[in-house]
């Protein structure tokens, strides 16, 4: 089934260019879900009534699970699951993504949400409301600002650590609920620990662990035919057998009891001064986790369905949704890897396929608020561990090993701080890492000596050819980065090296700068020490190669002028044209050679 929207900017074959979406004009550019609704076609609609239905069977169990595993009661779980798909629908860019509770949120809810709620549920939810403000806030404020580009510093080797500590650390909370029993310990380890403790006491529920597994297995046997509701096959078994059963009362077995009847009402989430510190850091690395796995679940659809999604409006998107459900009583929300594809299958066209789920949903919590009353906890418990056995990430890190080791060990420093020190510390250091990951390059940036190899154009490192040929009295030197404060002592040190290593007096010295892309300050001020040094022993210092907007921001500073225009040629055999024709020296190129 081909479930492509066509868009009119596009062709056959063609993918609509990125500014497609961000050159619509006025007010109508926010509002995506407009857009489409203009365009709508009336044959799609059977479709997304379909998907929707068969999306809601999904829905219901997920977000009661999602909802326990954060930390607040099922209900709003569901309260979290409508609001969001309604904003989404008008709002977001993406005409197919499925958003709601998530698994790779819980931990992160869960870190700031029990400490803080001492076991009462409406602060719970109040907590976590706070944090869905947050975190919309200033997913909002980014899309505004245009930096939706920012996730894309997270390298697949830091996301895969980060996603198998978050995965590490919502299984070690779901375990005890599949035991039937709790456990009161903090931090990964502990947590480890105090389950190990419980079930060597004794403690474990049989028929809730019996309960639990089955479900997990059941889950993840179905999940090889995509069409088929897995979840609420699983789901509902297990909650036919302890109805039919009475295990709720028999046996122990914890159940969900009776929702409440009807919709979520307006109502702003309260907390106190105390709690604002925490809630700000969690609401960030929420907006973190969230924007990062909506963008690349965006990105990816979008590639496969030819169609533009602006990154910027996405946040926006994310943010509104988030927003939205946190004025009434959900949670900090997210894109689903595991809904999205259950509407693709089920032949979902637009947006309104989440809008069919909502009103589900709704109707659900109106008339058959009872219907999921005896539903296991541990059936719920079993639905987040096998998402999380989803989020655990081992084959692609077995080819990152086998290709670049230092990769793989940098995902396992992300996967260990999360594991060790929960999720929102495992977040910041992930994001260090990054920063470190994106910058070290640029710290410590290859750099080379260039000769002339026989048979072989250009001018090439003389460490990778050692049969290359000098030219006497001339270095050819490259800089394999941008010139910035961090690296600029550094390209001064090589420099003097190079020219002190050469096997002949030095009269010039070119920089082949067509790798140099910027050139800051501090980075200025070094070239014009390293120019002074050079003259005082009458080595010339030009450059080859180097780009014009590179050129102007020299001009700028004043160094073009100092350094002479002169001095920069436009290509390394421009530079060395001219310095043989300035030096004579006894030395001829293979191409000029006279068979």
């Amino acid at each position: 089934m081909n479930n492509s929207f066509p868009s009119p900017a596009t062709e056959p074959g063609r993918i609509a260019p990125r500014a497609t979406l961000a050159n619509q004009t006025g007010w109508m550019r926010w509002l995506p879900g407009l857009n489409t609704l203009r365009r709508y076609e009336l044959p799609w609609l059977r479709q997304d009534l379909v998907a929707g239905l068969v999306m809601t069977t999904m829905l219901v169990p997920v977000g009661i699970a999602y909802a326990e595993a954060s930390g607040v009661p099922g209900i709003n779980g569901l309260y979290a699951t409508i609001v969001p798909l309604l904003a989404y629908a008008v709002f977001g860019p993406s005409r197919i993504l499925v958003l709601g509770p998530d698994s790779a949120l819980a931990p992160v809810i869960l870190t700031v949400v029990l400490p803080l709620s001492a076991g009462e549920p409406q602060r719970a939810v109040a907590l976590a409301g706070m944090m869905a403000i947050v975190s919309g806030t200033v997913c909002v404020a980014a899309g505004l600002a245009q930096l939706g580009f920012i996730t894309d510093l997270l390298s697949k080797p830091i996301r895969y650590g980060y996603m198998n500590g978050i995965a590490l650390t919502v299984l070690l909370s779901q375990i005890p609920k599949l035991f039937g029993f709790s456990v009161k310990a903090k931090g990964p380890l502990r947590q480890a620990w105090g389950i190990i403790e419980k079930v060597v006491a004794g403690d474990t529920n049989v028929m809730a662990l019996v309960i639990g597994a089955s479900t997990i297995a059941l889950i993840l046997l179905l999940k090889r035919w995509p069409r088929i509701p897995g979840i609420l096959i699983a789901v509902v078994a297990a909650t036919v057998v302890v109805a039919a059963f009475h295990f709720e009362t028999s046996a122990g077995v914890s159940v969900l009891g009776p929702l409440p009847r009807g919709l979520p009402q307006l109502r702003l989430p309260l907390v106190g001064i105390a709690d604002l510190m925490p809630i700000l850091t969690g609401g960030l690395a929420v907006a973190l986790v969230s924007f990062a796995d909506t963008s690349v679940l965006s990105r990816t659809y979008a590639a496969r369905l030819r169609t533009a999604v602006d990154p910027n409006q996405e946040m926006v998107g994310l943010g509104i949704a988030n927003l939205a459900t946190a004025f009434f009583q959900g949670f900090p929300i997210s894109s689903s890897s595991s809904r999205t594809p259950v509407a693709e299958a089920a032949g979902s066209k637009t947006q309104l396929t989440g809008v069919v789920g909502a009103l589900a949903i709704a109707l659900l919590l109106v008339f058959a608020p009872n219907l999921l009353q005896y539903l296991p906890q541990t059936a719920l418990a079993a639905v987040v561990v096998a998402a999380a056995i989803g989020l655990i990430e081992v084959s692609d890190l077995r080819r990152i090993y086998r290709i670049q080791q230092w990769e793989f060990w940098l995902s396992m420093v992300c996967f260990t701080g999360v594991a060790v020190f929960g999720a929102i510390p495992g977040i910041a250091i992930a994001i260090v890492i990054a920063v470190v990951e994106f910058l070290w390059d640029g710290w410590r940036p290859h750099s080379a000596v260039l000769g002339r190899v026989d048979r072989v154009r250009g001018y090439h490192d003389i460490t990778r050819y050692p049969e290359a040929r000098l030219i006497p009295g001339l270095v050819l030197f490259r800089w394999d980065a941008p010139l910035f404060f961090a690296n600029a002592e550094l390209f001064h040190e090589r420099v003097l090296d190079a020219v002190a290593s050469s096997p002949t007096p030095v009269r010039w010295l070119v920089v082949a700068a067509e790798p140099v892309t910027s050139v800051d300050v501090t980075a200025a001020d070094a070239l014009s020490e390293l120019d002074d040094t050079l003259h005082t022993v009458g080595i010339e210092f030009c450059f080859a190669e180097m780009k014009d907007p590179v050129k102007d921001k020299l001009k700028r500073f004043g160094l073009f002028t100092r350094f002479g225009e002169q001095t920069f040629f436009a290509t390394v055999g421009e530079a060395v044209t001219a310095y043989r024709s300035a030096y004579p020296v006894e030395w001829v190129d293979w191409e000029d050679r006279t068979s």
